[in-house]
């Protein structure tokens, strides 16, 4: 028998969560409450792929990078990194060399920042840490070649923060992320405390990372708009969970769970018609938070709090799209056939 099969094995995704789960406490001794921030979250990013996680706040989209990211430890789950379990290490004796491969860069570049330094010292620690720095002439031209990666003069080393605007600033953090060449990005919201003007500058940076590196990313943000434009993939995140997930032209053209419709109808568009409805939205969440029926449901006895919703495919099963919600449920009519959906209210004006 052949060594080799005809049958190319499947890529593994650069990173992988599967039925990762967070919960957080508060209250004192007797009165303890527990909040669900994130409930079994699988999701995977493949080499060089850009994948948006797009939510409103409070969703879990952070918490679920800080997880990935090993800031905050899980209640359950897994956190492959090329198939490997990175959770199920010692954290302190696999950080560097999983912090190496997977960096993180926040939403606040001013506050990511010590003011009190300059700009070659934080680019010179992330080296010296993950022991990239070599010799001093080396060290200096790594630093040189990290300014202009990202479209800064190497003359603002010498820097402070303060000094600096708000899209240079991220980008310096930016710089930091990949001066231990990492093989994962996580980008909490870079762009949202930034000017528009700016904005688009920082988008092409991270795509040009992605095109020239091969740098996988999991880009976080409540903009449509610049998910659609930098990410190859849009994974929709709400009350801890993901409801919906495809292609990003294919999902945002055809959004498939209500909670998706009232995200895409607060983008605006001069050629809808409609309005946004903030009570549907309000409805919504309830629907999901609390044990209710969905108002978008026409089967009063269907209760999202009793029965999980399972994943079903929309479209063509070559575009990867699917979503998690009772209305897409097989009809009786359609049991043991092909998957039929029944037809979805019409929650916000086209």
């Amino acid at each position: 028998m052949s060594k080799h099969s005809d049958t190319p094995a499947p890529e593994v995704p650069a990173l992988e969560v599967r039925g990762l789960s967070k919960d957080f406490h508060s209250g004192g001794l007797f009165a303890r409450a527990t909040v669900r921030a994130l409930g079994g979250v699988d999701l995977s990013i493949g080499r060089g792929e850009i994948v948006a996680l797009v939510g409103e706040s409070g969703s879990g989209k952070s918490t679920l990078a800080r997880c990935i990211a090993r800031l905050e430890k899980p209640r359950a789950g897994q956190v492959l990194l090329d198939g490997t379990d990175v959770l199920k290490r010692d954290r302190f004796q696999a950080s560097k060399g999983y912090r190496s491969r997977v960096q993180m860069v926040f939403q606040d570049p001013f506050g990511s920042l010590n003011p009190v330094h300059r700009i070659e010292h934080f680019l010179t620690r992330s080296l010296a840490l993950h022991r990239k720095a070599g010799t001093p002439a080396g060290l200096q031209t790594r630093l040189e070649e990290l300014m202009t990666t990202v479209g800064l003069t190497p003359d603002m080393l010498n820097s402070y923060p303060h000094e600096l605007s708000g899209g240079q600033r991220q980008r310096v953090a930016i710089a930091r992320a990949l001066a231990v060449e990492p093989d994962v990005i996580l980008a909490d919201e870079p762009t949202s405390m930034l000017d528009v003007s700016v904005r688009i500058g920082i988008l092409n940076l991270l795509r040009g990372l992605r095109d020239r590196q091969g740098i996988s990313m999991l880009y976080i943000t409540h903009d449509l708009a610049s998910a659609r434009y930098l990410a190859d993939r849009i994974a929709v995140m709400f009350a801890g969970e993901l409801v919906e997930e495809g292609e990003s032209l294919d999902l945002l053209a055809n959004p498939a769970h209500p909670y998706t419709r009232l995200l895409v109808s607060a983008v605006p568009d001069p050629a809808r018609t409609g309005s946004y409805d903030p009570s549907a939205r309000a409805a919504l969440r309830a629907a999901v938070m609390e044990p209710a029926s969905c108002e978008y449901d026409g089967d009063p006895q269907q209760r999202c709090s009793a029965s999980t919703p399972v994943r079903h495919q929309v479209g063509d099963a070559a575009n990867r799209h699917w979503v998690r919600c009772h209305l897409y449920r097989p009809t009786a009519a359609a049991a043991g056939h092909a998957l039929a959906t029944e037809p979805l209210d019409e929650v916000v004006s086209a």
